[in-house]
């Protein structure tokens, strides 16, 4: 059985709106914290994504850093375009 993120949290944690740059932590179902980057021009668009190192990969299990929540991006993504989350985190 492949791993499925299933994000449950979102909080912002930095912008730069005169770049259209911003920063996420995304908390997923299983305990994995991501720093998520967002660039908002012209459309919303996923630039990055790694793993906080506060627990080890739920991928590879390796405790230090690695890259393998870049191969779900698009799936993180999705659900954080389905949630609305940077609707809701933007309008406060």
């Amino acid at each position: 059985m492949s791993y499925r993120p299933k994000v449950v949290n979102v909080t912002k944690a930095g912008s730069n709106y005169n770049d259209g740059l911003y920063e996420f932590i995304a908390k997923l179902a299983d305990g994995t914290e991501c720093r998520v980057f967002y660039h908002r021009d012209p459309n919303w668009r996923l630039t990055n994504v790694n793993r906080l190192q506060k627990t080890p990969c739920p991928v590879c299990r390796k405790d230090f850093i690695c890259q393998c929540m870049e191969k779900f991006s698009g799936e993180i993504h999705r659900q954080i375009d389905e949630g609305q989350w940077l609707d809701k985190l933007l309008s406060k």
